[in-house]
């Protein structure tokens, strides 16, 4: 399957880890970002299932991330060139909630995960989730912020139970 999430899938991890910036120097920093664009990988194949679905949002765009800098404070913080922060415009709301989902909640990541693998997105490809889903101690502290469940809370509650809807056992993979 050849759907081109990139760059919602950037934006969105951007402005998880901008939002919930890394504990610690640059391996902090990477192990960060890592785990962020994991789980938003996973919130966007299960957001997007089909070719069609990422190609649509890829046309119509997926929304910004307005709603989200109010609710976490950036909302005053504009840019004085407006191209600086033009890639907002690529972070998807939902994906964002649901990758925070998924951050503070191992058993629905796994879960999560699970489903990923009957649909289109992962197939034929070696996938690994590893720190998002089974994250060590580095990971855990370079990621205090983005994996704290009081501060993603105002996030993750936006779209949670459309998530656990999809993630029933028997539902399709569609949003």
């Amino acid at each position: 399957m050849h759907a081109d999430l990139s760059p919602l899938i950037a934006a969105t991890s951007h402005w998880l880890t901008s939002a919930y910036p890394a504990c610690g120097g640059a391996l902090s920093s990477a192990l960060c970002e890592v785990q962020a664009r994991q789980a938003v990988t996973v919130a966007a194949w299960l957001r997007y299932p089909t070719v069609m679905d990422a190609a649509l949002v890829g046309m119509a765009g997926p929304g910004g991330s307005g709603r989200l800098d109010w609710i976490t404070g950036a909302d005053g913080a504009a840019a004085a060139d407006g191209d600086e922060d033009a890639w907002r415009s690529w972070v998807d709301e939902v994906v964002a909630s649901w990758a925070a989902c998924l951050l503070v909640d191992a058993e629905l990541a796994a879960l999560a995960v699970a489903a990923l693998m009957e649909g289109d997105h992962a197939t034929g490809l070696p996938v690994e989730f590893r720190r998002l889903v089974t994250p060590d101690d580095g990971d855990r502290r370079a990621a205090a912020l983005l994996r704290h469940p009081d501060l993603l809370a105002p996030v993750a509650e936006l779209h949670h139970a459309p998530l656990l809807d999809l993630l029933r056992p028997g539902q399709a993979l569609i949003a």
